[in-house]
């Protein structure tokens, strides 16, 4: 059984977008932080009445994020 789920963080054009690899889950938030509490609320809500059996998870899983950073510029040789 899975500890965690996991999720793809990359930046919109306003926003930052979090969508689910384990769950079909997709939310948004100004900042990180409001990410992060909106994806906390996404994941209990679609797993309160479900049969968590089906996506073979623990109870209350860990999030795991891959987050898509914009490369850094730097200087060229």
């Amino acid at each position: 059984m899975k500890t965690s789920v996991q999720f793809h963080i990359f930046k919109g054009e306003k926003y930052y977008i979090a969508e689910g690899a384990d769950l079909p889950i997709v939310t948004q938030g100004k900042t990180l932080d409001e990410l992060i509490e909106n994806l906390k609320e996404a994941i209990e809500l679609h797993l309160q009445d479900e049969d968590i059996s089906k996506y073979d998870i623990i109870s209350h899983p860990a999030i795991f994020a891959n987050i898509d950073i914009t490369p850094i510029k730097y200087a060229e040789a």
